[in-house]
């Protein structure tokens, strides 16, 4: 989810409580759902907040802390409307400048996904 406000990109970043990580909006697509269709209800489920739709960004793959293999597919949004409010999930969120969102993110593999984001914008 980006921010462009005076010609500044901001990235939207969550804080999971649980993992105590900084991250990308994720989650598991529901029975039938698809990728675009979940990245969109994940986005707003654990942020409040609607983004317009604009270019696929790069995937990551990974093993989940139970073996599993996941793949997370993402895409640049562009903020519409929406106010955070802490919830289950997601306990604090961030507007980072696009230069220094790698610094701040926990997983090393979230890196591709602001590469391909400083290729769209």
């Amino acid at each position: 989810m980006a921010d462009l406000q005076k010609g500044t990109i901001k990235i939207l970043l969550i804080h999971r409580p649980d993992y105590d990580d900084w991250t990308f909006p994720k989650g598991k697509c529901d029975e039938g759902e698809d990728f675009l269709a979940c990245a969109i209800r994940e986005v707003v489920e654990e942020t409040n907040v609607v983004g317009a739709v604009g270019s696929e960004l790069p995937s990551t793959r990974y093993v989940d802390g139970r073996g599993r293999d996941k793949i997370v597919r993402y895409w640049a949004m562009k903020y519409l409307s929406g106010d955070f409010e802490p919830n289950d999930e997601v306990d604090q969120i961030k507007w980072v400048k696009l230069g220094d969102v790698a610094a701040m993110l926990t997983y090393e593999r979230d890196a591709a996904v602001i590469a391909g984001f400083h290729e769209v914008f």
